[in-house]
C-alpha cells in the first residue's frame, strides 16, 4: 500500500480498476482546514493525464509494473516486433500502445516493454541515442548570435532541430524524453 502523503514523481498505485503513474504532486498545507495532495496522475494504459486532490491519509495498492529488456525487430504495417533476448520469442506490439517512442529508436535497438500483469501497455525508449543526420540544409551563415538552428532529418525518419554547423552524415546524441539534440556524437 502506498499513502497519498508518500506520494512521488514516478511511483504506481491502482485506484478504481485503473493503474495510475504520479506526473507531478504538490503536499498543500492551507492556513484553515485540512492538508491535501494536489497530483497529476496518468492513466497508463490510456496515457490520460488528468488532475486530482487526495487526503494525505488515503492508501492505494501499489501496482508494479514490469520493465524488461527487449530489441526492437522489425515493423508489419501497425505491429512492431520485439525479441526477447532470454527466449528469443517475438512479441508483436500494436503501433497504438507505441506512440511516438519508437520514433529515435533504430532496428535491433533496446528497448523496455512495459506490462502490468502480462498485459503489454508501453514502450520505454533508451534515454540517449546516437543518431546519424540523413538529410538537412546547409548551415547560412548570418545571425548566429541567438544560437540559431535549422531542421534535421535523422536515419529513423524523426525530425529536430539542430545548430547551424551540423551537416550530413554527423552523428548526434539525442535526448528521446525530450526529442532535443545534445551534442555531436
Amino acid at each position: 500500500m502506498v499513502g497519498a502523503g508518500d506520494f512521488r514523481n514516478g511511483v504506481t498505485f491502482e485506484e478504481d480498476g485503473n493503474v495510475f503513474q504520479i506526473v507531478e504532486f504538490q503536499h498543500v498545507k492551507p492556513g484553515k482546514g485540512a492538508a491535501f495532495v494536489r497530483t497529476k496522475i496518468k492513466n497508463i494504459k490510456t496515457g490520460a493525464v488528468v488532475e486530482k486532490t487526495y487526503r494525505p491519509t488515503d492508501k492505494f495498492p501499489k501496482a508494479h509494473i514490469e520493465r524488461k529488456d527487449m530489441q526492437y525487430s522489425y515493423n508489419d504495417g501497425g505491429l512492431y516486433y520485439f525479441m526477447d533476448q532470454e527466449t528469443f520469442e517475438m512479441l508483436p506490439i500494436n503501433e497504438s500502445q507505441i506512440g511516438d517512442t519508437l520514433k529515435f529508436v533504430k532496428e535491433n535497438d533496446f528497448v523496455k516493454i512495459l506490462s502490468h500483469n502480462g498485459a503489454v501497455f508501453g514502450i520505454e525508449a533508451p534515454t540517449f541515442v546516437e543518431l546519424e543526420v540523413a538529410d538537412t540544409e546547409p548551415g547560412v551563415a548570418g545571425n548566429t548570435a541567438q544560437g540559431a538552428t535549422k531542421p534535421a532529418t535523422l536515419e529513423t525518419g524523426a525530425t529536430i532541430n539542430v545548430p547551424l554547423f551540423i551537416n550530413i552524415g554527423d552523428v548526434l546524441r539525442i535526448d528521446t524524453r525530450t526529442g532535443q539534440y545534445m551534442e555531436r556524437a
